[in-house]
């Protein structure tokens, strides 16, 4: 848990979050307003007999308080901050949600594969965009639109099945939750690289999969 620490308290300060002290509703409306991202609000945290539940009523809820809230959740996605804040004004402890597909992709591995790929990557001199570390121990590599279609063919190129590594994309119809959201009890999604201007322009797939495919595939 160290590396995890040193890691996230080591990368550039952001203006985007201000994470600390800032509500979920100034996050979800500068999400839109300073990085052009859509956000919606998810389902949210509710406290019943001392314990915290998904609003969504199930009690195994596998994700509680941090997935879609409704069916159409596509449709809700607004880059408005105005709009924005006006959703959270209802709900003001929703969660954040991102839909990838959009102004973004998202490359999900586990993340003792992610912190191997992030080293590998530093010593490439390679540009990242945002990276999300999720408490159910998996990071998210933003990258380009369109990484879904191309990742399948670049793993092979190099060599492995897509099959037998544990990385996915989220591509059209998917979605990321965004910090501060929190799963349940598990904690919230963190910045291991935090937006800045610095990386407003998102790397492509193909720049990121050698290493995140390499250090999947020794994390096997």
């Amino acid at each position: 848990m160290l590396i995890v620490e040193e890691t996230i308290a080591g990368t550039e300060a952001a203006q985007i979050p201000k994470q600390r002290g800032e509500s979920l509703l100034e996050t979800a409306v500068r999400y839109a307003e300073e990085r052009h991202w859509d956000v919606f609000p998810g389902t949210w945290l509710e406290a019943v007999d001392g314990a915290q539940h998904c609003s969504c009523g199930d009690a195994a809820c596998p994700a509680p308080g941090s997935h879609p809230a409704r069916p159409d959740w596509a449709t809700q996605a607004t880059g408005s901050a105005t709009v924005a804040r006006r959703m959270w004004q209802k709900q003001p402890t929703a969660s954040i949600l991102l839909p990838t597909g959009r102004t973004f992709d998202a490359i999900s591995v586990p993340e003792t594969a992610g912190f191997l790929a992030l080293a590998r990557m530093e010593r490439m001199e390679l540009t990242l965009g945002p990276v999300t570390l999720t408490p159910d121990r998996r990071m998210e590599f933003f990258v380009l639109p369109g990484a879904s279609v191309k990742v399948p063919d670049l793993v092979r190129k190099l060599g492995w099945s897509l099959a037998s590594l544990d990385l996915t994309v989220l591509g059209e119809g998917a979605y990321v939750a965004a910090p501060p959201t929190r799963f349940g009890s598990r904690g919230a999604v963190q910045w291991a690289c935090r937006p800045t201007p610095a990386n407003r322009w998102l790397p492509d797939a193909e720049e990121l999969i050698s290493p995140l495919a390499y250090a999947c595939g020794r994390d096997r």
